[in-house]
Order: C-alpha cells, then sequence, then structure tokens
C-alpha cells in the first residue's frame, strides 16, 4: 500500500538505494521500516486566478521525511513533472544528506505541478501565496523550513516570508532560507551548491592527481547551481567545455566564457544562440572526454544506456538523483570514475540554509568569506569521512556516504524509542 501510494521510478530509485544500504548495514526490520518511509506527506490544491481572468488549480505537496532529529528542511521547487512520488524521494534523500552533514535537520521538500517559465510574476505570486496559506500549519521555524529550488528563488521566499508574518503578527525570517539579504538572508546563500560542487570537485581532482589549471569541464543545467558551479571552476583555472539547459548545449574545446553566457541567458531566457559556441547535441555533450562531469539539471540522466560511454575522471553529481541504480553499477565496475554522490556533492545549498537559520535565530550577520569559509569546513569533514569509510569497508562513495547519513538517523531512532 506504501509503495502504491508514493509510485514513482525517482522514489524506486531512492528506495533501492536504502534498502542496499539497509542491508549492508543491516538494520533491524522495525529501524528499516522507521527510517525509510516519511513522517509527513501533506498535498493540497490551489486555486489561483489567472492573467486571463480564468482559476486554474494546482495541485502542491510537502513531503516531511523526518523530525527524529530535529525540523525539517528542503527546497521548493516548481515544476510541471511534480508529483508526490518524486517528492517523497527528493525528501528522503534530503534526510541523508543532512545526517552526513552532521545538520540538526531531517529532510523535507515541495513542490507544485506548474510550469513557471509560462506563468507571469503575478500568477508565480498568486500561487506562492496561496500555497504558504494553506501550508503554514504544518511548518515553522522549528517544524518546517523551506528553501528555494529549481523553479523557485529568492523572491519565492519573500513571498513565504509576507505571509507566514503577517499571520504570525511579526516578521518570522527564519521561517525558510534562501531569501533576499534585505530580509535577513545569508551572505553566500545564492550561491552555495554550486560553490560547494566546485570546491568539490577540485579535491576530487587533488585526490586522483590530476592539476585543476586547465582541466575541463562540462555541466549540464545553467541554472543557479550549475551557473555557480561553472563560474567557481572556471575562477580556479578549469576549462568549462560544454554546458547546456532546457533551450539546448554549447561546446567550446578552448572554453565557454561564462560570464558571457549568463549575460546571453539573462537577455535570451537559455543557452541557445550563444555566439560564442558551437550547438552540440546534449545527449552527447555528455560524453565527451573531460577530467569532470557535472550533471546539475533532473534525476535519472546517467543511465545504463551512457554509463559504459562517459569519458570523465570525476562525476559531480550537482543535481539529486542523476544516476540510476544500472547505472551505479557500470560506473563501480569501470572503476576509473571518481564519483562524488549528490548527498554531498550539493549538499552547500542545505548547509548554507543552516548557517542562515542560525543567523535568523539568534539575529547575528556573518560575512559571505565567513559563510563559505564554514561551508568549506564542513564539506572537507564530510568528503573525508566518506573516504575513510568507503576505503575502510571496500565500497562505493555513494554507499559510504548513504550509511554514514542513514547510520545517523538510525541511532537516533534507536536512542528514542517507539512512542506506544
Amino acid at each position: 500500500m506504501k509503495e502504491m501510494l508514493l509510485q514513482n521510478p525517482v522514489f524506486g530509485m531512492a528506495a533501492r538505494q536504502f534498502d542496499q544500504v539497509a542491508d549492508f548495514m543491516e538494520l533491524t526490520e522495525e529501524i528499516r521500516e522507521r527510517c525509510k518511509w516519511p513522517k509527513r506527506l501533506i498535498t493540497v490544491s490551489l486555486p489561483v486566478r489567472m492573467d486571463d481572468g480564468r482559476t486554474e488549480v494546482f495541485l502542491a505537496h510537502r513531503v516531511q521525511h523526518h523530525l527524529s532529529r530535529g525540523p525539517v528542511k528542503g527546497g521548493l521547487r516548481y515544476h510541471p513533472n511534480v508529483d508526490l512520488g518524486e517528492v517523497a524521494a527528493l525528501a528522503m534523500w534530503m534526510n541523508w544528506k543532512c545526517a552526513l552533514m552532521r545538520l540538526p535537520y531531517g529532510g523535507a521538500k515541495g513542490g507544485i505541478n506548474c510550469d513557471p517559465r509560462a506563468m507571469s510574476d503575478r500568477e508565480k505570486e498568486g500561487l506562492t501565496r496561496r500555497f504558504a496559506a494553506e501550508i503554514t500549519p504544518f511548518i515553522g521555524e522549528e517544524v518546517d523550513i523551506m528553501a528555494p529550488d529549481m523553479g523557485t528563488d529568492e523572491q519565492t521566499m519573500a513571498w513565504i516570508v509576507d505571509v507566514y508574518s503577517t499571520n504570525a503578527g511579526h516578521l518570522v525570517p527564519g521561517i525558510v532560507t534562501g531569501k533576499p539579504v534585505e530580509l535577513q538572508g545569508s551572505e553566500g546563500r545564492r550561491e552555495a551548491t554550486g560553490h560547494g560542487v566546485a570546491f568539490l570537485a577540485m579535491r576530487a581532482l587533488d585526490k586522483i592527481g590530476c592539476p585543476v589549471d586547465g582541466s575541463g569541464a562540462i555541466v549540464q543545467g545553467f541554472g543557479n547551481v550549475g551557473t555557480h558551479a561553472a563560474e567557481r571552476l572556471s575562477w580556479s583555472g578549469v576549462k568549462v567545455k560544454g554546458i547546456s539547459d532546457i533551450t539546448g548545449a554549447l561546446w567550446n574545446d578552448n572554453g565557454i566564457d561564462v560570464g558571457l553566457l549568463g549575460e546571453h541567458v539573462k537577455s535570451t531566457g537559455g543557452v541557445a544562440g550563444f555566439d560564442e559556441a558551437e550547438a552540440i547535441d546534449p545527449d552527447e555533450m555528455l560524453l565527451q572526454p573531460c577530467e569532470v562531469l557535472v550533471p546539475a539539471a533532473l534525476e535519472r540522466v546517467i543511465t545504463d544506456g551512457n554509463a559504459a560511454k562517459l569519458k570523465c575522471r570525476v562525476l559531480a553529481e550537482a543535481a539529486n538523483g542523476p544516476t540510476t541504480p544500472e547505472a551505479d553499477a557500470i560506473i563501480d565496475e569501470r572503476g576509473d570514475i571518481f564519483l562524488l554522490p549528490d548527498i554531498l556533492c550539493n549538499a552547500g545549498g542545505v548547509t548554507v540554509s543552516y548557517f542562515e537559520w542560525v543567523q535568523n535565530l539568534s539575529r547575528f550577520h556573518w560575512t559571505e568569506r565567513e559563510v563559505l569559509t564554514k561551508l568549506e569546513t564542513m564539506l572537507e569533514g564530510a568528503f573525508e569521512r566518506m573516504l575513510h569509510f568507503a576505503e575502510e569497508r571496500q565500497v562505493s562513495h555513494r554507499t559510504a556516504a548513504l550509511c554514514l547519513g542513514v547510520h545517523e538517523v538510525a541511532e537516533v531512532k534507536k536512542k528514542r524509542g517507539l512512542f506506544p
């Protein structure tokens, strides 16, 4: 029955990963069941008056995976393919990610089934405010703290702050993270995930003895995460040769000027048509030789159909769930790709969200340098813990990262016991 409710290939993939780790760790059936299934599944309908006068009803979901270690934390995405199963999978991964990073959070995720690219700002504001009003009874600074994700941004978070604070009668900045600095957002939050991806990719290059300067990178996805990852790789001397988004893919063997491309995207809405690089088939772009491959778009893009053809040395998973279990098996067997699994590689966002939340609760403000220095310290610690576990237990990096995260949650479940 539970499986049917969450029937979705992405949730099936997340559940399969968890089952493999639970088998490896020999979790008891009780702890296994309590760790696997989400605490709360919330679905609401959102009637919104559109610009043409008609009323459209959107479905929105919020999944709170576990509150055993603290309030839940996770993004809110707007996308046409959002459904409950996908959101539940993302909440599960966020749970292990927070535990791996030793953040005092459980995992959560939210999503609204809509196409933000086809909506006006007024329509998106109406949708967001209605969602905030409907979800208010289930969120709070010590319950559930949202953040931007695919299709949402600082402005989305500002609208949620306004609705929640109006209802509370006073400003509650800690209800979300990733909000504007003017609303007590954190310096460094916007670039945190991409910064973390680039930092870990360079640490991986160092581990395999590959010089950073002059290395080549491919970035699939040029949203917030992909843009900042590409910028920071480029600033460090890496040639970003391939970049793609929903409009197309680009290639320049000498490296793409990421700053110029960013200006082009702002004016046109996508990477297609950029004069300083040639168009390339998006699927073929992933298979070009490079030192670092960064999937920073959607789930399940590295599959059993292309995993054997990858020509990268480091696979830095900036997106959630970009590699299927079948592709994982192929990559493990190859043994020539240094994997940075998603729950570590893209943990920069939730880590700096934690910093933002702490600043809000204490009414204090850190500089960008302080924030990013603290972030790198925490990422380095998790990176080394993962490598140590993988070497000691002779398992893949993904298994090591998941084991560390699941272990933290399982131990808390054991210590707290089961309420009768």
